[in-house]
């Protein structure tokens, strides 16, 4: 089973986003660290650019707190509270997050570490997409697949 150590440090990410509702396909380009945070916690920090067809190339940011729990991860939002948990085993299904009336499940692919995916299933009355993140390590100062942008967002829980 993975552990907190195993995704400390920095990853690349390629992310897409199919938007069912907008028919618009969007493209994720960036860095995400994994560090040592409060409480035992790591903090995830992600940042980079996005695009959705052919419109303006926007930055993009977001963090969380991953919590090790003995049997499972919490995944919680800057402001603690839970986003979802699930069991960090090869290929595995999170717990549901249920935002107003939009439902958001995600399947973590760990399989081909330490090359591994997050795929998410939003559905609802105000989104319907699926979004692919596939993650790879940094291996020194260069990813093991190919380049990223720099990161430099280091606000929230994960302040430095």
């Amino acid at each position: 089973m993975l552990g907190a150590t195993d995704l400390l440090g920095r990853w690349q990410i390629r992310r897409q986003i199919d938007d069912r509702y907008t028919k618009q396909r969007g493209v994720f380009h960036g860095t995400a660290v994994f560090r040592d945070g409060a409480a035992g916690q790591l903090c995830y920090v992600e940042g980079g650019k996005i695009r959705f067809g052919v419109g303006p190339v926007l930055r993009a940011t977001r963090e969380y707190r991953w919590h090790f729990l003995p049997d499972k991860v919490a995944v919680l939002f800057d402001d603690g509270r839970l986003l979802h948990h699930f069991v960090p085993a090869e290929q595995c299904d999170s717990s549901a997050h249920l935002c107003g009336s939009d439902l958001y499940k995600a399947i973590y692919d760990f399989r081909h570490w330490p090359l591994w995916e997050a795929v998410w299933q939003v559905s609802g009355p105000r989104k319907n997409y699926t979004l692919t993140s596939h993650f790879s390590k940094y291996d020194g100062l260069k990813p093991i697949l190919r380049s990223a942008p720099e990161m430099g967002h280091t606000q929230g829980c994960c302040k430095a």
